[in-house]
């Protein structure tokens, strides 16, 4: 089991961002462009966490070589069933450095869109202040 998905399901906030570069670009599922960077991401998933109900992986898929991982999930949001897929590549230390998600089916997407929507004040102001903490 990889590391990540072990973090996730144990809801191990702390050890999901130990897992993350610090050069890591998220990839959202519902927004146009890239988030780049550790405090950015970890905020993002967060509110995932905060968002998602009955989070299960339900399978995982990786390269012979370990720098690629495709971990399958399955989850509700606002009472919508969604399937998805967290695209996960490595670095040489085995931090993740990118990050990238798909869902389906739309209506699901759109309740995605629209829950993390309304935490996103929340999850900037959780990224500026680890960006000021890591600064000081």
């Amino acid at each position: 089991m990889h590391p990540f998905r072990q973090a996730v399901e144990q809801r191990d906030e702390a050890a999901i961002e130990a897992l993350l570069a610090e050069d890591v670009v998220f990839t959202s599922p519902v927004a146009f462009k890239p988030y780049p960077g550790k405090a950015i991401t970890a905020a993002i998933l967060r509110g995932v966490m905060r968002v998602f109900e009955d989070f299960t992986y339900v399978r995982e898929i990786a390269d012979p070589n370990g720098r690629d991982h495709a971990l399958v999930f399955t989850a509700t949001v606002d009472g919508r069933r969604i399937q998805g897929c967290d695209f996960l590549h490595l670095d040489e230390d085995g931090r993740i450095d990118d990050f990238t998600v798909m869902v389906r089916p739309l209506s699901a997407a759109q309740a995605l869109a629209d829950a993390m929507g309304a935490q996103f004040d929340r999850i900037a102001r959780e990224a500026s202040e680890a960006s000021e903490a890591a600064g000081a």
